[in-house]
């Protein structure tokens, strides 16, 4: 196995992660910016798994391509801001407070 082949595998982890936090975010406060967010975050995750299959084919620099794509256009969802005083842990696990809808 190619070092990329793990870095690819790290990025494809690290956007399926986003996804699952935005979802989370959205059920907990039900904002429209992180719905959409979580929405997209399955073709994104769909496609950093894609980055893994290539780069388990031998071809890494597609699959380094494919998963470093789906992490910036991930990252240009629109947010509404959350959090007022939470850690640094908290907003990396996407913990917020449970909003009524």
């Amino acid at each position: 196995m190619n070092i990329l082949f793990y870095v690819t595998c790290f990025g494809a982890a690290v956007v399926i992660f986003l996804w699952l936090r935005d979802l989370r975010i959205y059920g907990r406060t039900g904002k429209a910016g992180y719905r959409r967010a979580a929405l997209r975050g399955v073709f994104w995750s769909a496609t950093g798994l894609a980055g893994v299959a290539a780069a388990d084919f031998n071809q890494p620099f597609i699959g380094i391509a494919l998963v470093l794509g789906a992490l910036y256009m991930q990252g240009q969802d629109e947010r509404e801001r959350v959090w007022t005083s939470e850690g640094s842990l908290e907003r990396f696990l996407g913990a917020v407070r449970i909003q009524k809808r």
